[in-house]
């Protein structure tokens, strides 16, 4: 089971004259991620370092951003997977106070920062998601959009060519018996797709 944070969390630590300004958000992917460090560099040009460390759909990364390999991305990942957190970025931004910290006081600073920006954050069980994509005859239309309604299925795409094609996201374990009932609603008229076929 993991879970994640219903809103950011935001620690400022001073070490030997360095600041890190630790930060924990939702995250929901890599690309938002990028754009969220990219945002920071641009806010921060004075930092030496903005650190990350991302959980997200079971999709792991993280960036030392110039510090000692090892000392600053991973040890804040591994915050974030002893804490059972996904779709989480961790960020820290460090402007250096001129006194090394060695590798050892680096791990310790990126770890702290990211630990304390966490307290205090409440966290929600974390649903998986489960994508789906079919095709049907168009007099199903309103009968497929209805059950889709009724099971609370988010609709992302309908498409109407010789056939309406349609994508919808849904809770993982409810996605098979949304399956059976708008197989048995369409009398097998509906046909479910690969992602090649969309």
């Amino acid at each position: 089971m993991s879970y994640t944070l219903q809103h950011a969390g935001h620690a400022e630590l001073e070490i030997k004259k360095s600041r890190f300004l630790g930060c924990v958000e939702p995250m929901a992917d890599r690309a938002g991620a990028l754009a969220r460090v990219a945002e920071l560099k641009a806010a921060h040009p004075a930092a030496a370092h903005v650190c990350w460390a991302l959980l997200a759909g079971g999709h792991s990364a993280a960036n030392d951003d110039g510090e000692p390999s090892g000392t600053a991305g991973r040890p804040m990942l591994e915050v974030l997977r002893h804490q059972q957190l996904d779709g989480v970025l961790a960020t820290v931004v460090r402007y250096y106070g001129g006194v090394k910290l060695g590798a050892g006081g680096l791990v310790r600073a990126y770890t702290d920062s990211v630990a304390r920006a966490l307290d205090g954050v409440p966290r929600q069980q974390r649903q998986v998601l489960r994508q789906l994509h079919c095709r049907f005859p168009y007099p199903q239309e309103g009968t497929v959009r209805r059950l889709l309604a009724r099971q609370q299925a988010e609709l992302l795409e309908v498409v109407h060519e010789d056939n309406v094609r349609c994508c919808f996201r849904i809770v993982a374990d409810q996605a098979e018996p949304l399956q059976q009932a708008l197989n048995d609603a369409c009398h097998g008229q509906l046909a479910w797709l690969d992602e090649e076929q969309t």
